[in-house]
């Protein structure tokens, strides 16, 4: 899918990519756009008008400059294709917000890598991993600030199939956040509920990271958390979530591959913490 592309789904639609690759080839101000088909102005803020992005045992795929906006869950990933060396999902420079559900739920073994994402204001979670599955994040905003009384993030390597009576527990052998941004108006934006067992590997890495949490953790994959510090945003309302020099992930983050921010603009040396490079 070309630069500028526009697309529009109509009620329960979605795009299905079925052991099969997809690329989205976006560029700065030059988006590719999911949205609903009511184009009528009272429609431009209403969740929940169509589905979304179903990858199901997808070939290594990728996401860049792209805008997903009222749908019910904006990137939804079933399971790894066996054939992948990489990624089930590599996004990149990307908006997801006002979902009915969630921003990305990764289900069931499929691995995401993401950076400079803004994923806001979604109905349920901003991020969703279930029954195990890997990711990596850095330079994203993973935030509430919706109408959702669950936190942002959920994390969890097993479910409970109650119609048979099962519990089915996987590994997350990647679970990293780097210089991202968690939070929003709850009192904790990130919850974490695993079981640990034989055979099953959890390993989390989470560091210089803003997180919102009404419990501070001592655990050793947390290192450099910044803990309850209001990211001073200039404008949640309209979803401007440039921020004061004054604030906390100004020049905080640590250094990565990710040079620039997603607006194209270079990063400083330390970086500042989430999608955007405040200069």
């Amino acid at each position: 899918i070309q630069a500028g592309t526009q697309i529009y789904l109509h009620k329960n639609a979605l795009l299905y990519v079925y052991k099969s690759t997809l690329n989205i080839q976006g560029t700065q101000g030059n988006e590719v756009v999911f949205q609903g088909d009511r184009l009528e102005l009272e429609y431009q803020d209403v969740s929940g008008q169509y589905y979304g992005i179903y990858f199901h045992e997808a070939k290594s795929s990728t996401i860049d400059y792209v805008i997903i906006k009222n749908g019910i869950s904006g990137v939804h990933l079933y399971s790894d294709n066996p054939e992948n060396s990489d990624y089930t999902l590599t996004m990149t420079n990307t908006i997801i917000q006002n979902e009915a559900r969630y921003g990305v739920f990764i289900y069931s073994g499929a691995r995401v890598k993401a950076e400079n994402c803004m994923i806001a204001k979604n109905g349920t979670h901003a991020l969703l991993v279930l029954e195990g599955g890997d990711f990596n994040f850095n330079h994203c905003n993973l935030l509430g600030y919706g109408a959702s009384q669950n936190p942002a993030v959920g994390i969890s390597n097993f479910y409970v199939n109650y119609s048979i009576g099962s519990t089915i527990v996987s590994s997350i052998n990647e679970g990293k956040f780097q210089n991202c941004i968690i939070t929003g108006n709850l009192e904790t934006e990130i919850a974490i509920d695993t079981i640990q067992m034989a055979g099953v590997n959890l390993n989390f890495d989470f560091s210089h990271n803003l997180i919102k949490s009404e419990e501070i953790y001592n655990d050793v994959f947390y290192q450099n958390t910044i803990w309850n510090i209001n990211p001073l945003f200039t404008d949640i309302a309209t979803n401007d979530f440039t921020f004061s020099m004054n604030s906390e992930l100004n020049s905080n983050g640590i250094v990565s591959t990710v040079v620039t921010d997603i607006f194209g603009n270079p990063r400083n040396n330390p970086p500042d913490i989430g999608a955007i490079e405040v200069n």
